[in-house]
């Protein structure tokens, strides 16, 4: 890849959030897990994680892993398990419900690491992942609308969590505190994109790229990928 590229992908590694996610639960249109996958990378978010309906995760997943290529989309098979693994990572949960102990969500501090819980489109977020969240948070309405598209509030959300993390310069490092490994799946799948389908076609593992953005890879990986099959 070219130098500006490399410097590119550099600089969005070192502004990844890796503590500050998403979690659809059935969110089912596909249009809203793209919109909130785009929000998610806009805002330097690493990976959304999802729970669906088992005969719905296959389908769902794939067009999740469509929207973008930059962000991961984790799923799992019920809330619980989703919860329990953010959980498992420090995260506080933060169901968007209207409930009396519900608080403005931008009273919230976001530079904790934070899950945001997002329920399905029409029925919102169930009753069990609502007892496994921390708090519950709202979006103000004035209106005569009782709420907003999901992918709007979560954009919403994330903007708010984008500004406070920045006022608090987390957005400022050299470096990306990504896995070494996540970090260079990302420079190959991101600066060699055709080379990268190759590879994984042919069950290849990928090879080291270097500060300079170029492969380094021995004459028996590249012989490999030229073969034909």
């Amino acid at each position: 890849m070219n130098a500006q590229r490399y410097a590119r992908i550099r600089e969005m590694l070192a502004r990844r959030q890796p503590d500050l996610t998403v979690c659809m639960e059935q969110v089912h249109k596909p249009h809203n897990v793209s919109a909130i996958v785009r929000t998610a990378d806009a805002v330097g978010v690493h990976e959304v994680h999802a729970v669906w309906p088992g005969h719905r995760m296959r389908t769902m997943a794939s067009s999740a892993a469509g929207s973008n290529s930059w962000v991961e989309v984790k799923t799992h098979r019920t809330i619980a398990d989703a919860v329990t693994h953010l959980k498992g990572r420090g995260m506080q949960i933060l169901a968007t419900h209207l409930s009396d102990r519900a608080v403005d969500f931008r009273d919230i501090d976001y530079t904790r690491p934070t899950c945001i819980l997002m329920g399905q489109e029409k029925t919102g977020i169930t009753r069990e992942a609502l007892d496994l969240a921390d708090r519950d948070i709202i979006i103000p309405m004035t209106g005569m609308v009782q709420s907003l598209n999901v992918s709007v509030a979560s954009a919403l959300i994330l903007y708010e969590a984008q500004r406070q993390r920045q006022n608090a310069g987390m957005y400022q490092r050299e470096n990306s505190t990504l896995p070494v490994a996540e970090q260079q799946r990302l420079l190959f799948e991101g600066g060699y994109p055709v080379l990268a389908r190759v590879a994984k076609r042919k069950g290849l593992p990928y090879p080291h790229v270097n500060d300079n953005g170029d492969i380094v890879a021995d004459a028996a990986w590249w012989a490999t990928m030229q073969s034909a099959g």
